[in-house]
């Protein structure tokens, strides 16, 4: 251990011991996990009673969960919009009591063109923070050897624009990793510019430049496909990589903007170089498996972006990797406890949880039930309220519970809701894609009535077009413009595009007749009622295109 890291124990240890006790607290919970839930939500209510929203919905006459199931309706980001709205130009009122401090808004995208703003309070971040509190401590402790060794985190800025009245909006992450503990901060040997710079190439590139000299022990990005992409930096810019740690210096691709980016400083370290160069000429390539020797990788594995497995043990070698849960902008809902699996405990302290059984989604009374209520086995759609301003909040992910912990579920993510695909979580929905092609087909003067577009998995992945024989229309054409409109109306399609992470959407003309033969079989199901029967624009299953080994 080196002297760094011997003179950081103290500090380390003491910041564990406050994470160990949040870890405790947290794991007793689930003993009386009704009782939890009940308690959360009296106090949420009453955090909001004096807001229009509490005014609105009667939430100061609440005694129970079932005056509250009556009184506040299931809803989605489009019900809170109008709240949400006045919270942004600076009436917090609208959503919380008066004077509640709104650090940030989290940005992700909504399902229609509009992204969604999830305002981030102070009792919000702090539950976030905990979450993560929790969830590090146990992976420390599970894997021991990754205590104060360097953690390469990607992530976002968490200022990406700003509000009307001032407030940064952008990634909660980019906010956590900002005002991390210091001790924690020093284990970081990635300057955050790293994650400002625009151009995808630029910014893999400059994060395995800072980081490729150092103990590297811990990867931490949600989505696996951003891993793929920085070991393809190194690997793709082997040379360059070399001679810029021989040089001290940062020289990024030629496609990326010229000049060194700010904030990065380097000195020449020629024993690194050579140690580079002796790893290409004993494997023939640079990957991270190569030069690291990692402790854990923190992913996310459940639903689609498990197809990324496979690429990410190739590229940094069999490392234990814990799933990161189900986490999203508008908060945490499960803590994973063990690793090689996309299961955790549902995170009952910060969120009171409903769940509704997968096939009732789309019954406009489905039953409802409570954390403590759900079986091992089967499939929901959930619901949450939190911190955030958010009541009854259907986000449109169905999970499977897979066992239980003390009186709580342990659920696995599956996928997005009926109509929302997403292969590197871009989460496109079909309403989305039904606006683009109206957007594509008049901009092409394309007479476009039947189409599907549908998810591949591949090197690059990438969305195929689909369509019947149209009136001459130019197909590769029409599918450039239905990329460029999907991308205005979805910022995280936009994002997942711009970081290489997905390839342009790629045309095909279907044979004559296919889209009767595909419309057999659900015609069918309804008995031949033809008007009981509604046409798929956008295939959530997705195919993979990975070569069969």
């Amino acid at each position: 251990m080196n002297l760094v890291r011997t003179l950081l124990r103290p500090v380390a240890h003491i910041a564990g011991t406050h994470a160990s006790g949040q870890a405790r607290a947290f794991l007793s919970a689930h003993r009386r996990t009704a009782e939890v839930q009940d308690s959360l939500l009296r106090r949420l209510i009453a955090a909001a009673s004096g807001s229009e929203f509490g005014r609105e919905h009667h939430l100061d006459r609440i005694g129970g969960y079932s005056d509250f199931a009556a009184a506040v309706p299931i809803g989605d980001y489009e019900t809170h919009r109008r709240y949400v709205r006045q919270v942004l130009d600076g009436r917090v009122e609208a959503l919380f009591a008066p004077g509640t401090k709104i650090h940030m808004f989290a940005v992700t995208s909504g399902t229609t063109g509009s992204p969604k703003h999830i305002p981030v309070t102070s009792r919000f971040l702090s539950d976030y923070r905990r979450g993560s509190n929790i969830f590090g401590i146990r992976m420390l402790r599970d894997h021991p050897d990754g205590w104060l060794r360097k953690i390469v985190m990607v992530g976002s800025s968490a200022c990406e624009s700003l509000s009307p009245t001032g407030l940064p909006c952008g990634s909660i992450s980019g906010l956590m990793t900002e005002n991390q503990k210091w001790i924690v901060r020093k284990m970081y040997p990635v300057p955050q510019q790293a994650n400002r710079i625009q151009d995808p190439d630029g910014k893999y590139y400059a994060i395995m430049r800072s980081a490729v000299t150092h103990d590297v022990g811990i990867i931490i990005t949600p989505n696996p496909s951003t891993a793929v992409k920085l070991a393809q930096a190194a690997a793709d810019n082997a040379e360059r990589l070399i001679r810029d740690v021989r040089d001290g210096t940062i020289s990024l691709p030629e496609d990326a903007p010229s000049g060194a980016p700010d904030g990065f400083s380097f000195r020449p370290n020629r024993r690194a170089a050579r140690r580079l160069e002796k790893i290409i000429h004993r494997h023939g390539q640079l990957l991270p498996k190569h030069f690291w020797n990692l402790s854990f990788m923190l992913l996310w594995t459940g639903g689609t972006v498990g197809l990324y497995l496979p690429a990410v043990r190739r590229l940094f070698g069999d490392v234990p990797i814990r799933d990161m849960g189900l986490l999203a902008s508008e908060g945490r809902l499960s803590i994973p406890l063990v690793d090689e699996t996309p299961s955790g405990v549902a995170e009952i302290t910060s969120n009171f949880l409903e769940f509704i059984p997968a096939e009732q989604i789309e019954s406009a009374r489905p039953d409802v039930l409570r954390a403590h209520e759900v079986e091992p086995g089967c499939e929901y759609f959930i619901l949450f309220s939190n911190s955030a301003g958010l009541w009854r909040y259907n986000i449109d992910d169905r999970v499977r519970v897979t066992d239980r912990f003390g009186d709580s579920p342990v659920f696995e993510f599956l996928s997005k809701g009926l109509h929302t695909c997403s292969i590197t979580g871009e989460k496109i929905t079909e309403y989305q894609v039904v606006r683009a092609m109206e957007t594509a087909a008049a901009e092409s003067g394309a007479g476009i009535e039947e189409f599907v577009l549908q998810g591949h998995f591949a090197r690059t992945p990438y969305y195929q077009l689909l369509t019947g024989p149209s009136d001459g229309a130019d197909i590769d054409s029409l599918a450039d413009r239905l990329d460029l409109a999907l991308r205005r109306l979805n910022v995280e399609y936009d994002t997942k595009r711009s970081s290489g992470r997905l390839g342009p959407i790629r045309a095909k003309v279907a044979p004559a007749g296919t889209y009767v033969k595909d419309q057999a079989h659900p015609l069918r199901q309804c008995r031949n009622r033809s008007e009981q029967y509604k046409h798929k624009y956008l295939i959530t299953d997705v195919i993979n295109d990975t070569p069969k080994s």
